[in-house]
């Protein structure tokens, strides 16, 4: 292997390491998933490297194969819940795990209210508050600009519904 790539790689990925922190604990509730799901992502990062067009920029060509592995990584087993299990006690993390004390509870519930939208709006949802343009995230999910700008719309909609139903 070519040690100068090596070298790239784990520095790109210390840069970025932040939208694989959002995607596995968006998408996973217990530690052992999102410990699977962060290795197939960076194994998939891997293998996609060389493959890395530099007209775009690179943390929505991350984006989009960390959210692509995401979502087949749940449709592989139907037997995972999208619930977070009672016994751990989890708190949804959207961010650098090293950082997430910082937040406020506000912030914090906003990611537990995020974390329960269906898979499609959840990546849109990470994007979004990624400021990623919606032309951006279209190309990255594979949907229209207009498409991407009602869900945000319906999104925003049900979040400011949950916030006044919990007080906050």
């Amino acid at each position: 292997m070519n040690t100068n790539k090596k070298a790239r790689f784990a520095q790109t990925m210390e840069q970025h390491k932040g939208i694989i922190y959002k995607v596995v604990n968006s998408y996973c509730q217990n530690q052992h998933d999102r410990q699977d799901l962060a290795q197939e992502i960076l194994t998939t990062l891997w293998l996609a490297y060389d493959n890395y067009d530099k007209d775009y920029k690179f943390s929505t060509w991350m984006y989009r194969i960390a959210l692509n592995v995401a979502i087949s990584y749940y449709r592989k087993d139907s037997k995972r819940e999208d619930k977070a299990n009672e016994s751990e006690q989890c708190i949804v993390h959207i961010a650098d795990l090293s950082a997430h004390d910082d937040k406020s509870e506000e912030v914090k519930q906003l990611y537990e209210f995020i974390a329960k939208l269906d898979k499609l709006n959840k990546a849109i949802m990470l994007l979004y508050l990624e400021e990623e343009p919606h032309e951006r995230i279209a190309t990255s999910l594979g949907i229209s600009k207009t498409n991407v700008a009602t869900r945000i719309g319906r999104i925003k909609e049900t979040l400011k519904n949950q916030f006044e139903k919990q007080g906050a």
